[in-house]
């Protein structure tokens, strides 16, 4: 008899509510959840095929050891536990704390026993030595709050259901349904807006397939980002259309940044964003007009070589604007589950505390850059890498040159993944220790709840029993914490009591954690048996969630410096408006190609390449060219071409797009999954190629060493063509062959 289950799906940043009919452990069927509070019967192809991930038989069910022959045998959890405690202990006694490091992927976003355990395990650990995926996408975004607000969790996400006129500046929700704007079936909110009346403008390099559905798009030259909207800030202020005496009440340092600002005319501006001054102009007036209005910039703002600076500058706008904590504008939520205090308690919060050994890069909020990886861990002296723990990464395809990266992991003493998969990187692991099926386990979206379009709280039971002899991964995490001689919190009398209470039946859950986080949250019960507030016991009582209403206007809610104003005069920010300032005299470069990422509605980062239903169809891990270039060049649609530069050439299959804009070529991130097929046969099957092979570590961005993964120099030639008629941008370089 089939059972019927209602969960939040766990796969991405949408919060897709989710029905179940399972027979024991078998998912019969996934549809969406009608009655869900936010989704509201929106599921996309990811959650449909959730069902398949759980019954992947390419899943690791067992801990695995890599044998001298490279291959993997399955072995008992409490063998895997003891040699992995054992070898961590052993080269931190021999080479210090910082000899070991820690990779932290994306699907522990969304893994609230995980991200309970983060402060337990870095504290137990206690290198610097940490980074995660936040260091590739969303550093540049944290970095910006925590100078202008105080805290890198007070972020202001777009009012879309109440904006009249939304700018969307190198994202492409229609995809991703949001990012840092949590909103599933975004398709269907920005209809919204156009019915009634509102404008929705995207600036891409490519007609995404957001601005398909836009009003407008405006195709801009990757790396632009920042000209333009400072530009556009520029245009406000000589138009006399910033509001002085409200903007002096609300902020520090306008009177700093105000004369730096004269520099980015709409005319300068053009020169390096490839848009018309004309354009420009009529935008910031548009902006200006609009009853309400907000500008948004996500991931391919903040993977471009201005990214800091850029999602600074669109901060900007929506502050002298006065759309910044206005309804309609760039509102700051209030979640359930409030994070920020515990972010602040915990001292995670902050910027260039410390560097990194080799490049003197900048820590953010804890995450040293992972472009420092390979060559922390190739570098000999005090503090190099020598053992590695990733827990739900691949940081080999995600992060830049991961061809080094991965040569560097083969020559480790020791490394421990925490997948359930042997992919690009765990395939170097001495051990994989693989987490039970994430359906076996309760759910609570609490990271991307922050970020949310309209507060909602949402409790989600396992769907499936959990099989013998597997653990959840706050379970494998806490084990590991505890056998390091630390435990689940990062204080340490609070984690000795935890650890020799487990002999008196003492044990440590995440819920309970979440329980007290909720009910201390703006809308919890503090407590109070009178109270009509939140508690967790509320909250699994209402099966599809609980709406909490709309965003609220106002800024007291998101700005937490103590003075109570916004900073804009933070020395990072007016030293890169300086050092802009000078650039805008530098002479643009001459023809050439850049590279761009993509993402696509089938595909979540290079983890659902083994699901055979989500790999259907046509190769989508194709180069997309402009016809004009492609005719140049000498490509024709459908072949195969020579894609190069300094670091890498390989082949990529070309498909013809007038959606990309000249001069600016394109791939999706998340592929490159060639020699795989042993342990991944789906994945295996469909290799494409990792769009990181072409980007440079060695390259990052100036104020948080963010990698630089758009924009990337690459020159393109036919695959029996010639040098001659290529468009070359490797800048004098010796170009390498390697494929």
């Amino acid at each position: 008899m089939a059972q019927t289950v209602f969960r939040t799906c766990s796969l991405c940043e949408a919060m897709c509510g989710l029905r179940f009919e399972v027979e024991g452990d078998q998912i019969v069927s996934v549809r969406p959840d009608e009655d869900d509070v936010f989704s509201r019967g929106y599921i996309c192809p990811k959650g449909a095929a959730i069902g398949e991930l759980h019954h992947d038989p390419d899943r690791l069910r067992t801990p695995m050891r890599r044998t001298a022959a490279g291959t993997f045998e399955p072995i008992s959890w409490e063998t895997a536990f003891a040699v992995v405690a054992e070898r961590l202990r052993e080269t931190q006694r021999r080479y210090g704390r910082n000899s070991v490091a820690i990779y932290i992927g994306n699907p522990v976003a969304h893994n609230y026993g995980a991200l309970t355990l983060r402060a337990g395990l870095f504290a137990t650990v206690g290198t610097r030595n940490c980074t995660s995926a936040n260091s590739q996408d969303t550093s540049p975004r944290f970095a910006a709050s925590y100078y202008l607000y105080g805290s890198s969790f007070s972020i202001p996400v777009p009012d879309i259901e109440r904006t009249d006129y939304l700018l969307c500046l190198g994202a492409n929700p229609r995809v991703s349904n949001g990012s840092f704007m949590t909103a599933p079936n975004v398709r269907e909110r920005f209809r919204a807006i156009r019915q009634r009346g509102g404008k929705i403008v995207v600036v891409d390099p490519r007609r995404t397939e957001t601005a398909r559905e836009a009003d407008e798009h405006v195709a801009i030259l990757p790396g632009g980002d920042v000209y333009f909207l400072l530009a556009l800030v520029n245009c406000l202020v000589v138009a006399n259309r910033v509001d002085e005496v409200r903007l002096r009440r609300q902020v520090r340092g306008w009177d700093a940044v105000r004369p730096l600002l004269a520099a980015f005319t709409a005319e300068e501006a053009a020169r390096h964003c490839g848009i018309p001054a004309e354009t420009i102009r009529r935008l910031a007036g548009e902006f200006a007009d609009a009853r309400t209005a907000t500008a948004y910039s996500r991931v391919g703002v903040c993977n471009s070589v201005h990214s800091t600076l850029a999602t600074y500058a669109t901060d900007l706008l929506n502050i002298v604007s006065g759309r910044l904590g206005a309804e309609g504008g760039a509102v700051f939520p209030t979640p359930a589950f409030d994070v920020t205090p515990i972010v602040r308690l915990t001292r995670a919060d902050g910027h260039a505390r410390f560097r990194t050994r080799v490049r003197n890069l900048p820590e953010t909020l804890g995450d040293v850059p992972a472009a420092t990886l390979a060559e922390e861990m190739e570098t000999p002296g005090d503090g190099q890498i020598r053992a590695f723990l990733t827990f739900a990464g691949n940081p080999v395809l995600s992060t830049p040159n991961g061809r080094r990266l991965a040569a560097a992991l083969e020559r480790l003493d020791f490394m421990v993944s925490i997948d359930p998969y042997i992919n690009e990187t765990t395939r170097h692991a001495h051990i994989i220790l693989p987490p039970a099926s994430s359906l076996a386990d309760d759910h609570l979206e609490v990271i991307v709840s922050q970020f949310a379009v309209r507060s909602v709280a949402r409790w989600s039971p396992p769907v499936v029993p959990r099989r013998s002899g597997e653990l959840s991964d706050w379970e494998i995490l806490l084990e590991l914490t505890y056998r390091l001689g630390g435990g689940p919190t990062g204080f340490r009398p609070l984690d000795w009591f935890y650890r020799h209470g487990r002999r008196f039946g003492i044990r440590w859950r995440p819920d309970r954690s979440m329980n007290f986080l909720l009910r201390l949250g703006p809308f919890g019960d503090r407590y109070r048996p009178w109270s009509k507030g939140l508690n967790l016991k509320r909250l699994k009582q209402a099966e599809h969630g609980i709406d909490l209403g709309p965003l609220k206007p106002g800024l007291e809610h998101g700005v937490r410096h103590k003075d109570r104003k916004l900073h804009l005069d933070a020395p990072p920010f007016i030293e890169a408006l300086g050092r802009l300032r000078i650039s805008l005299t530098e002479a643009k470069p001459a023809d050439s190609l850049l590279l761009i990422g993509r993402r696509e509605l089938r595909s979540n980062n290079s983890w659902m390449h083994n699901v055979a239903s989500l790999m259907t169809g046509k190769d989508r891990c194709v180069l997309l060219v402009n016809p004009e270039d492609a005719q140049r060049l000498g490509i024709r649609d459908g072949e195969t071409a020579s894609l190069e530069n300094h670091l890498h050439a390989a082949s990529v299959r070309v498909e013809l797009s007038d959606a990309m804009r000249l001069g600016v070529v394109s791939l999706p991130h998340g592929w490159g999954h060639a020699g795989l097929a042993e342990w991944q046969k789906i994945a295996g099957a469909h290799p494409g190629v990792s769009i990181n092979d072409w980007t440079d570590d060695q390259r990052v961005e100036e104020i948080v060493g963010q990698s630089i993964l758009n924009g990337v120099p690459v020159r393109l030639r036919p695959e029996n063509g010639t040098a001659e008629n290529s468009m070359d941008t490797s800048c004098g370089q010796k170009l390498s062959l390697e494929t």
